[in-house]
Parts: C-alpha cells; sequence; structure tokens
C-alpha cells in the first residue's frame, strides 16, 4: 500500500473515531470558529477606529489576517502530532513507531489528525471571502496565484516550525514553549502585514524564520504597494525552510535513545 492510501486510511480512521462523539466534535468545532470570529471582531475595532494600518485598508488587513490564518490552521490540522511529539516519546509510542516498517515521521504525522479545526478553517475562508470582496485589489491570474502560493508558503513554514519543535523534543524529552512564540503568535501577530511591527521584526522574520517571504513581501504585490512581480514568488523560497528542518530532524533521531517507558 503506498503513502497517500495509508494515509486516507489514517485520515478516515480519526475521523471515525471524532464521530463516535459528535456533539463533543461539533462543539469544539463552533469553538474553534468562535475564537477565531473573535480575533476579526478585534481587527475589525481596531479599524472602524483608525481607518488604515501602514497604508493598508482594512479589507487589504482582513485579508492578510485569512490567508495567514488559512495556512497555520491547515498546518496545524496536518502536523498537529509534532506539536504534541514529547508526550509520544515520553509514553513509548515512538519506540513502537520506529518497529514498524515506514518512515517514522509519516507515521508520526498519521498518529494525530486534528480535524476539529476545520471551524477556525471555515472561519479563514469567510474572510478571504470577504476581504477580496472589500479590497479594491484589481484580480488579475497573477495576483490569484499569488495567493495561492501565500498558502502553500504559509503552510510550509508552520510545518517546518512544528518539525523543529519535535526536533528538539529527541534531546529535550519535553516541549520547549518558546516555540510558541513562532507558532500561536505567528498567528497573532500575522493579522497585520508584518512590515508594521518595525524594521528589526522584519529583518528577523526574513533571514531567521521566513515568515516574511510568504506573508509581506508577496503581500505587497498582491496590493500594489510594489510593481516587483518576483515578490509573488517568494512563498516558493520560504518552502525551503522545510530543508534544515528536515536535517535537524534526521540528526535527532539518529541520536534517539528510547526513554524505556
Amino acid at each position: 500500500m503506498n503513502s497517500t492510501r495509508l494515509y486516507e486510511k489514517y485520515l478516515l480512521i480519526h475521523l471515525k473515531s471524532m464521530m463516535q462523539h459528535k456533539v463533543s466534535f461539533l462543539l469544539t468545532t463552533i469553538g474553534q470558529f468562535l475564537v477565531s470570529f473573535n480575533i476579526f471582531l478585534g481587527v475589525r475595532f481596531m479599524m472602524d477606529r483608525f481607518k488604515e494600518v501602514k497604508g493598508f485598508s482594512y479589507g487589504e488587513v482582513l485579508l492578510c489576517f485569512s490567508i495567514t490564518l488559512m495556512a497555520f490552521t491547515i498546518a496545524e490540522t496536518i502536523f498537529r502530532s509534532l506539536d504534541t511529539f514529547e508526550t509520544i516519546i515520553g509514553n513509548g509510542e515512538f519506540d513502537r513507531i520506529l518497529l514498524r516498517p515506514r518512515g517514522s515521521l509519516f507515521l508520526v504525522l498519521c498518529s494525530k489528525i486534528e480535524l476539529t479545526r476545520i471551524g477556525r478553517l471555515l472561519q479563514a475562508v469567510v474572510m478571504l471571502i470577504y476581504g477580496i470582496y472589500s479590497s479594491s485589489i484589481i484580480w488579475t491570474p497573477v495576483r490569484i496565484m499569488t495567493v495561492v502560493l501565500m498558502i502553500i508558503g504559509g503552510v510550509a513554514v508552520f510545518a517546518a516550525i512544528f518539525l523543529i519543535f519535535a526536533s528538539i523534543c529527541f534531546f529535550t524529552l519535553e516541549g520547549l514553549e518558546f516555540m510558541n512564540i513562532f507558532t500561536d503568535g505567528a498567528r497573532e501577530y500575522g493579522k497585520y502585514p508584518i512590515g508594521i511591527y518595525g524594521k528589526t521584526l522584519l529583518t528577523i522574520c526574513t533571514y531567521l524564520v521566513p515568515f516574511a517571504l510568504f506573508q509581506y513581501y508577496p503581500f505587497l504585490y498582491l496590493t500594489g504597494k510594489t510593481s516587483d512581480s518576483w515578490y509573488s514568488l517568494l512563498p516558493l523560497a520560504a518552502c525551503l525552510f522545510l530543508i534544515p528542518a528536515g536535517l535537524l530532524w534526521n540528526f535527532g533521531l539518529s541520536r534517539y535513545q528510547s526513554t524505556g517507558s
């Protein structure tokens, strides 16, 4: 059985498991939607007061936020098991995974698929549609492609961060909470184009953790703030962040010692 078919079976298993408690699944999904809606209201009230932020209108800010939220939600849905990897190591489950005839990373990803995040994803889709409708962007095939690449690049960056978080657990056996700055924190700060937070943070988010490559620079082209069309391809460069994350995983895996659980 190839990996795609196997992943589909795991997905079906997770779905059937969640459907055993339909009310819980529904309430959790609604809760995810409402939490994101609360953040949306915060943006709405602030933009009603100030009208624009660093030259970005309400519709543009909403479009930026929806893209970031959508990328984060998709990444969290697929790669959620990496965020709780210290538990997988601690309870001995990872030792059992290593005995199976499949790649360890693939099986870790299959162990948990967070389908309840569909509520947040729905909220992101609603905001994206509203942002497209309320912004003054003239849509062309290149700009549509830019939005798609921004989402793909965002998923890749957040996935890489989750993978780095999991790789560190090989050495610490515990998750490092400061890593949440780069996941949940990035989702919060991603409500607005990263450039508004100052040059220092923009530099960090360009060269250290490439949030700006999928969020800020292509968004400048999307909104007509720059005419450099190559900005629209920068999310592809952001995907390269997966390479050092993968190398760190392999390095940690080669030095893994069982916890004895």
